[in-house]
């Protein structure tokens, strides 16, 4: 098994299943037979510029970088009174060096809180990036500073619309793949490793499934965090 695959099982067995063959058929799909009635095809979920560098060069700035942002956003703390706030960021490729990225990010953030102004801003800007205060969220959440999105500069366009651009590609691609040998399993599900949302948290989830409808032919389709298998949702 690759590591995607390794990862995918792991989620299976976390779920209870106990009977599952990997490759019944040999190096054919399914990847995976669950109880000798659900075949189960595995993929990465990342951004498709149909090469593997650039594939390989977005995730490895953005995911990251992502994960950052949200956790300098947990550490500012909960909302001040009873009020948090959409983020949006803006990247391109070479960023600052997040040692002195995160202070700059931070302090204006800061100054956010402190000023009485709370109009729409950008509040920090230094290389490669461009981080802005959109809106007041719906509801008060857990922190006082939410992440709406962000755009790659390289990629273009909203987390969200790319996880969907980028679900629908695998699932047409993996579905064409099985597209014979379908009627061998009554069957199939799609467990897609997440690289392009990278472990959305619950809220994240709850915008995906608001804001995204997605057509596919599979009985389901699994997106898995790529840093706990236990961490999933179902489309």
């Amino acid at each position: 098994m690759d590591a995607t695959e390794k990862h995918v099982n792991a989620h299976l067995v976390h779920r209870g299943f106990t009977l599952i063959a990997y490759e019944p058929d040999g190096n054919v799909p399914p990847d995976f037979l669950i109880d000798g009635r659900i075949a189960v095809e595995v993929r990465r979920l990342n951004q498709n510029h149909f090469s593997a560098s650039d594939v390989k060069g977005l995730e490895e700035v953005a995911c990251p970088l992502w994960d950052r942002i949200k956790q300098l956003l947990a550490s500012l703390g909960p909302p001040r009174r009873g009020e948090s706030w959409f983020i949006y960021y803006r990247f391109s490729r070479p960023i600052e060096t997040w040692k002195t990225l995160e202070p700059k990010i931070r302090n204006g953030l800061q100054a956010f809180i402190s000023d009485s102004d709370h109009s729409k801003r950008i509040v920090a800007k230094s290389q490669g990036i461009e981080l802005e205060v959109l809106s007041r969220t719906p509801k008060p959440h857990d922190s006082m500073f939410v992440v709406l999105g962000c755009t790659d500069q390289e990629s273009g366009g909203w987390l969200l619309e790319k996880m969907d651009e980028n679900i629908r590609y695998c699932a047409i691609e993996k579905s064409r793949k099985i597209e014979k040998i379908k009627p061998n399993y009554p069957q199939w599900w799609l467990a897609l490793v997440d690289h392009i949302g990278f472990g959305l948290d619950d809220f994240d989830y709850e915008m995906f499934r608001d804001q995204v409808s997605v057509e596919h032919s599979w009985d389901k389709i699994l997106i898995i965090d790529p840093r706990d298998h236990k961490r999933w949702f179902e489309i």
